[in-house]
């Protein structure tokens, strides 16, 4: 077992979790009742699903890969590309966030600091 790699796929799941249900409710729902474009409004739907698509399959790899104990080459190839995808998805968020308007923003869209934590876990695993 490579107990980096499960910590990364626990936090993760969490965060698919958060995603289908905070993120549905805060985010997807608002965005589709919103006065936009119904040609917009798909594209984000379609967005927020690619995000879901991505989710789910890191998630699966981290905790399949933490549990077989993250063997060979290749594995150790696909955890640092995972690694490195929350790396920036951590980061983008965080720019964002920081030249945004919204008051207190990194702690109102506080995602970064969950990818953040996959990504370091993640690399501490490969």
């Amino acid at each position: 077992m490579n107990y980096f790699l499960l910590a990364a796929g626990a936090i993760a799941a969490a965060t698919t979790l958060g995603h289908f249900t905070v993120g549905a409710r805060l985010y997807l729902r608002p965005t589709l009742e919103a006065p936009l474009d119904p040609v917009a409004r798909k594209i984000m739907h379609c967005l927020f699903h690619y995000s879901s698509v991505a989710l789910i399959l890191a998630t699966s790899t981290l905790l399949y890969l933490g549990y077989q104990g993250g063997a060979g080459s290749d594995a150790r190839l696909l955890v640092l590309f995972l690694s490195a995808q929350f790396a920036l998805f951590g980061i983008w968020q965080l720019w964002i966030t920081l030249t945004s308007e919204i008051q207190r923003a990194p702690l109102k869209l506080f995602q970064w600091t969950f990818f953040a934590a996959i990504s370091v876990l993640a690399l501490l695993g490969a």
